[in-house]
């Protein structure tokens, strides 16, 4: 005990073997690593839902952050949004903010939230633009319907509007969106009457009234877009697609369960 330590831990430690905890360690350490290959996006909470999700292995975050540090696994940094989408210079229509950041809903379509992002590509040393417009459904997160074009326009968000509709004919859920153009304009507000929505619309320069759409604008860029340098428009469409395919049925959310938005939207059904 000179040295303060068991006479059993010692002898322990002079054979050489292993504890079991030690060696289970070792196990988890090889899944972690499978997984931060695989997506090195992901931080150790996330790496910990994929363990329960694909393993059926349940630890608590503490012991795959030790690890992490141990294996000097890191997640990509995280890029914050610096701005809010402008206000259109003269709205045709105005709505009040009817989510008021209630953003629990109690089932699929109850609340949609949409809005308009941009990505950059290159040729040569020119950027050129592409523009993401997308819709959110807040009960399982899933993304109902996006498109990609060329210019920010009415267009698209109409194209988005009437391509979420046709995936879900008889949905009239609570639509929000902030201020742009695009949702300010009269045909847009006739098209949700139509489809029998009710427009909410968040206020000046409160971003966080639609928190959860610029929550997945920053996951999106973060795991696919940021750090990344796109030479051709097609990689760049291709890559935000394969994205959104991978985010509705394969990445699983703390925040539903741990599940996938697919698996929480279908749970619902099934039930």
């Amino acid at each position: 005990m000179l040295l303060n330590v068991a006479r059993s831990s010692y002898y322990k430690w002079l054979s050489g073997k292993k504890s079991n905890r030690m060696l289970e360690n070792e196990r988890l350490a090889e899944k972690v690593e499978q997984i931060h290959s695989k997506h090195p996006d992901k931080g150790y909470r996330r790496i910990n839902d994929d363990l329960k999700h694909d393993y059926d292995i349940h630890v608590n975050d503490k012991r795959i952050l030790r690890i992490c540090r141990i294996k000097d696994i890191k997640s990509t940094i995280k890029y914050s949004r610096h701005s809010c989408t402008r206000n259109a210079k003269q709205p045709q229509y105005i709505a009040d903010n009817l989510l008021d950041r209630k953003f629990h809903a109690d089932k699929p379509n109850e609340k949609w939230l949409t809005d308009v992002t941009e990505f950059k590509w290159y040729e040569g040393l020119e950027a050129r633009k592409i523009y993401l417009s997308a819709i959110l459904d807040l009960y399982d997160r899933r993304i109902v319907a996006f498109v990609l074009g060329t210019h920010n326009n009415n267009s698209l968000v109409f194209k988005t509007l009437d391509e979420a509709v046709k995936n879900n004919p008889n949905a009239h859920p609570l639509f929000h969106s902030d201020r742009g153009f695009q949702y300010t304009n009269r045909i847009f507000h006739k098209k949700l009457e139509e489809y029998g929505m009710l427009h909410s619309m968040s206020r000046v320069a409160h971003c966080i009234d639609n928190g959860p759409m610029e929550g997945f604008w920053g996951i999106l860029k973060r795991e696919c877009y940021y750090g990344k340098r796109f030479t051709d428009r097609l990689s760049l469409v291709h890559t935000i697609k394969f994205y959104i395919a991978y985010y509705n049925d394969n990445r699983v959310q703390r925040n539903l369960g741990i599940l996938t938005p697919r698996e929480k939207h279908d749970m619902y059904f099934a039930a």
